[in-house]
């Protein structure tokens, strides 16, 4: 251990602020992602009074899952309006703010590194929490007050980035919706209907390729999976890769350019997006179907959007629900699935508008996964500054 490393309890001491006076009746969760969330717990008829009260600068975490979810839930609350957390959480702060920014620290609580020694910790019991005391013998390197800050503002640099990316995209997913709309929906056009399998050569899904995640491989053939596949967004995150024997099982669903992938199980179901050209060659496990356009009239973009469209997303979850106790669409109810079919003039108008706008949305997205790879890599060199 080098000799500029702290135990964190030198650094931190526990705080009570009660909401004794009922400030406010914002409830909130911290995420596996270590970010403050609406509280999913069911409050009604709860004395909130009871709830710590946190403030701008604070630290909160859940100490009770690590050995379940193998990180610890803790984030920096930044917000000016106070919220509430759960009695059960550790609230803290920051001892002396001249010696140990609370950026800098939120850094280090995000490396992995952090989370596996918790996880280490925990107590052993079914879900596995981690005690103040063995929070604060974790030791973590305490450079100079000035490097803090110039480490805090190349990751916040970093993050700022992602952010106005994720922002760009936004705006290009509503400017794709807006003409959609425009298009299609507004002025009361009303078009003749087809389903699904009259207006693709291609509707299936795959499997889980013999060998299962231990087989993965660092690269080769892409392996689609539901944590991919988001409306109108492939994420790279966690991106499978699987051998060529492991593809050959998969012969019957190789992905395509301009394929749509839509998701038809759990809790991500009706997620839609096309897949972009260098996640290519790829196939697709059983929670992802492809949807293929006939050449003869393109429409990846067309169908993209009218799947993802509030109307579309309403019906398809209600087939999604009315089955068995998890949420999923089957090939039939995918194949007879009927969406509206405007003259191909306007349809091969939407494809050229929508192409070059959802282009934009993957070099957004690209652009935001390399970045995640610089922050990924800063924090993971805190350790040897």
């Amino acid at each position: 251990m080098k000799s500029n490393y702290d135990p964190l309890g030198k650094h931190i001491r526990l705080v009570d602020y009660r909401n004794s006076e009922e400030v406010t009746s914002t409830v909130l969760g911290i995420s596996i992602d270590k970010e403050f969330m609406p509280s999913v717990a069911n409050v009604i008829g709860t004395d909130l009074s009871r709830y710590k009260l946190i403030s701008k600068g604070l630290f909160a975490c859940n100490p009770m899952h690590v050995g379940r979810d193998e990180r610890l839930p803790i984030a920096l609350y930044e917000k000016d309006s106070p919220a509430i957390v759960s009695p059960a959480y550790f609230m803290f702060e920051i001892i002396d703010r001249d010696v140990l920014n609370e950026e800098y620290l939120m850094m280090w609580f995000r490396r992995p590194e952090f989370d596996r020694e918790c996880w280490f910790m925990t107590d052993g019991s079914v879900r596995g929490g981690i005690t103040w005391d063995d929070l604060c013998r974790i030791k973590l390197p305490v450079p100079s007050y000035a490097r803090q800050c110039e480490i805090v503002e190349s990751y916040r640099a970093i993050t700022d980035r992602i952010a106005l990316k994720r922002a760009e995209n936004d705006n290009l997913v509503a400017t794709v919706t807006a003409i959609y709309r425009r298009m299609f929906i507004e002025g009361g056009r009303i078009y003749p209907t087809a389903p699904l399998k009259q207006l693709c050569s291609k509707i299936g899904s795959g499997a889980t390729p013999k060998g299962g995640k231990t087989a993965y491989q660092e690269s080769g053939v892409s392996l689609v999976r539901s944590t991919n596949v988001f409306d109108y967004a492939f994420s790279y995150d966690d991106l499978a890769h699987i051998s060529d024997e492991q593809a050959d099982q998969l012969s019957n669903v190789v992905v395509e350019e301009n394929d749509v992938l839509f998701n038809i199980t759990g809790v991500s179901v009706t997620r839609c997006c096309i897949v972009p050209a260098d996640v290519l060659p790829a196939r697709v496990n059983q929670h992802v179907m492809i949807l293929r356009p006939k050449t003869a009239m393109p429409m990846s973009y067309y169908i993209m959007t009218t799947l993802c469209s509030a109307e579309n997303k309403g019906k398809l979850m209600g087939i999604a629900q009315s089955g068995s106790t998890r949420e999923a669409i089957n090939k039939q109810e995918m194949e007879s699935f009927s969406i509206p079919v405007p003259p191909t003039k306007e349809v091969q108008d939407f494809e050229i508008k929508a192409r070059g706008l959802y282009e934009s949305v993957i070099r957004n997205t690209e652009e935001i996964m390399r970045l995640n790879v610089m922050q990924q890599l800063l924090l993971s060199q805190l350790s040897s500054r």
